[in-house]
This record gives structure tokens, C-alpha cells and sequence, in this order.
């Protein structure tokens, strides 16, 4: 225990900790919604326990994997900086819109990107939508590099822990948006901020709804980039290229599988390494693994 202690001590500062410290709440919130829709089909025991699974082993290995890789990485850029910012309560709200707009262009970028979209494709492979939804995270995110993407707001000058404890924050709020137990709210909200009704269209495959609503707590980059589109008919939840399986390591390697095969597929290097950049639905060749299991 004394080890542990230390090792916490050395390596994690409580900013780290936020979504751990969050989950309790979350838990209690998804027991709610399970039980309020226990007969209708909004909850599939398994596709729960999917979710589950991945929420729980994401936690671990974005934990670990920030110890030795996000934070040192952004600690040398820290260390480069133009400015020192010190926080204080009105430069949080600054930097919380600041993380905000860095998270909408990692969000479309992972949906435009296949190198990205290898992890992001993780998130939105339930056919569910629900609490439990939004705990289905990639364990391999930090190795994408989503990461990357926040490290504007460490060169201008805000601490990397605290970069990072703004994006805990806006990502615990999305937890929220992840149901179909709350329906359109007032006018004046739905402009501003990313709702639930914003985030059913966000995972839905049906045409109209695809890569739209990339918004993190905000809807407001969607409505300036146009990106944003309401929710009028019912949504069709999951993938266009669905990938049928309950293997943990499967849910969350299918797509950098499917992605290399068809890399493979080509037959110079130029086309082979356009699949890193290009958008998911390019020269798709690979029909993926299909197992049941």
C-alpha cells in the first residue's frame, strides 16, 4: 500500500484523477437510465457490458500511458512556451474555451482522418445510445496522438495539467449528452451548447447526420464552420461499416486492422500512405474481421 501511495505521489496529481473521481456519478446516472428503460431497448446487456469493458480498460491505459508519453511530451513543450499564464478563475474560463475549440478540431479531424478515426471508430460502435455509450473510448488514443492536438494551448503558456484538467472537465459534461431520456431543450440552449439532441444526431449513420456536431461542451464552432445540423428524423446509431464482435482487443484494433490491409492493398507507396490521411471511406478494401466473439 505504501509503494502505491508513493508511486501516486511521484507520478499523479489529482487534476489527473478527474474522470476517476467522476465515475461514481456516472455510474449512478447510467443505473437510472437502465432501470427507467429497462423494457423499452434502449439497453442491450451485452453491448453494456461492452461499453463497460471499454470505459473501465481506457481509464487504465490512458492513465498509463499519460505517465509516461502525454506528460513528458507536453512537459518539453511547457518548457518552450511563449508565455507563463498563471491560472486564476477567469483565465480557467479562457483556457476552458480555448480547450473547447482544440477539442472540435480534434473531433472533426478524428472523423475526417483515418489515422485518427482508427481510434475514434471505438466511440461510435454501439448501435445504443445511452449513458453507457459514452464510456466506449480507444485505448489507443494517446498512441494516435490525440493528444497533439491541445498542445497550442501548452505553448502559449498554460500548464499541461491544467490544459488537461479542462479537457477532463468537457469530457465529463459529454457524458451527459450521450442519451435519449432527455429530448429538445429550450431554444436559447440548444444554440449555444452541444445537447443531447445535438450529440444523437453527432452518432447517427443515417446520411444527413454523418461527420456533423462535433462540438464538446459548445455547439458554437459546429454553427461558425458548418458543421451543425439539427436532429429531425429518428437516428440510426453506430457505423456505416459495422464491426459485429465483443473481443475487447478487437473492438478497439479492428479499424488500424482494416486500415493497414487496405494500405496493403495498393501497390506504391504514395497510395499506401495516403490511407494515414486521407478520410476513413477512401479506397476502403478491407472488409474487416467479422468475428462473432
Amino acid at each position: 500500500m505504501d509503494a502505491l501511495l508513493d508511486l501516486y505521489q511521484r507520478h499523479f496529481d489529482w487534476r489527473d484523477l478527474t474522470l476517476v473521481m467522476l465515475s461514481p456519478i456516472f455510474a449512478v446516472f447510467i443505473a437510472m437510465e437502465a432501470w427507467r428503460f429497462r423494457r423499452t431497448g434502449v439497453f442491450d446487456v451485452r453491448d453494456s457490458f461492452d461499453s463497460l469493458n471499454s470505459g473501465g480498460s481506457y481509464l487504465v491505459a490512458d492513465l498509463l500511458l499519460l505517465t509516461v508519453l502525454v506528460l513528458p511530451a507536453m512537459g518539453w513543450v511547457y518548457e518552450h512556451r511563449l508565455f507563463t499564464i498563471d491560472i486564476t478563475v477567469w483565465r480557467f474560463v479562457g483556457l476552458f474555451l480555448f480547450v473547447e475549440f482544440l477539442y472540435y478540431g480534434f473531433h472533426r479531424a478524428s472523423h475526417r482522418i483515418r489515422w485518427f478515426w482508427c481510434a475514434h471508430v471505438v466511440h461510435h460502435g454501439s448501435e445504443k445510445m445511452n449513458f453507457g455509450t459514452a464510456l466506449r473510448q480507444s485505448w489507443f488514443y494517446p498512441i494516435a496522438g490525440n493528444w497533439l492536438f491541445y498542445l497550442p494551448a501548452v505553448f502559449v503558456g498554460f500548464e499541461p495539467r491544467w490544459v488537461l484538467f479542462a479537457l477532463s472537465l468537457n469530457l465529463g459534461y459529454q457524458f451527459f449528452v450521450h442519451t435519449t431520456w432527455v429530448g429538445k431543450l429550450p431554444a436559447w440552449f440548444e444554440f449555444i451548447f452541444n445537447t443531447p439532441s445535438h450529440h444523437r444526431a453527432h452518432h447517427g449513420r443515417n446520411p444527413q447526420y454523418i461527420d456533423r456536431n462535433f462540438g464538446g461542451t459548445l455547439i458554437l464552432f459546429d454553427r461558425l464552420f458548418g458543421s451543425f445540423v439539427p436532429e429531425q428524423e429518428p437516428v440510426d446509431y453506430g457505423l456505416e461499416h459495422p464491426f459485429p464482435t465483443h473481443n475487447l482487443f478487437w473492438l478497439n484494433a479492428h479499424e488500424w486492422r482494416s486500415m493497414f490491409r487496405d494500405m496493403a492493398a495498393e501497390t506504391t507507396w504514395p497510395m499506401r500512405l495516403a490511407h494515414l490521411w486521407k478520410p476513413p471511406e477512401w479506397r476502403r478494401h478491407a472488409n474487416g474481421f467479422r468475428d462473432q466473439g
